[in-house]
């Protein structure tokens, strides 16, 4: 028996600076310094609105990439650069990845309040927690946190900031 669906599909533009092949940088039709360019990422969002999706979203982590035969070093701070991309669009979704393992509570809070505000209402969080060692030693860190302290939970909530539960 064939059953009707209802709602709405969501499309979304994944955006990464230099293309989606590892090597798409390393193209002589490629620019190997968009992945810093604001202009490019705005004029990507704008063709994406114009396209009618629902949103971009912009991955992150927080280690810089190193393997230059896959990408350039480096990026924009995601919630910095969707800000620079609210400025040039009325509608489209802005969404940009957060580690929760190493950033505090309240500048997250603060980051994505101040995208949603500026953008008026666009702002979306995708919410992870980071494994590496490349990341922990950003963060001063010799040693992986535990998967059990990236992971807390209280009575089936995700515990962000354990000095200070809800």
């Amino acid at each position: 028996m064939a059953t009707t669906r209802v709602g709405r599909l969501h499309l979304n533009a994944f955006l990464m600076g230099v293309g989606h092949h590892e090597a798409a940088w390393r193209l002589p039709e490629s620019d190997p310094f968009a992945h810093v360019d604001v202009k490019h990422y705005q004029n990507l969002a704008r063709i994406a609105e114009r396209g009618k999706l629902d949103s971009v979203f912009l991955a992150d982590g927080p280690v810089l990439w190193n393997d230059l035969g896959r990408r350039p070093a480096g990026a924009l701070e995601p919630t910095v650069l969707l800000t620079a991309l609210a400025a040039v669009t009325e509608h489209i979704g802005l969404i940009a990845t957060a580690s929760t393992t190493y950033n505090e509570p309240y500048n997250l809070a603060r980051r994505f309040a101040s995208l949603d505000h500026i953008s008026g209402g666009r702002a979306g969080w995708n919410i992870v927690t980071t494994a590496g060692l490349d990341a922990a030693r950003n963060f001063n860190l010799k040693a992986l946190l535990a998967e059990v302290e990236r992971h807390r939970f209280r009575d089936g909530e995700l515990v962000l900031d354990e000095k200070n539960p809800a």
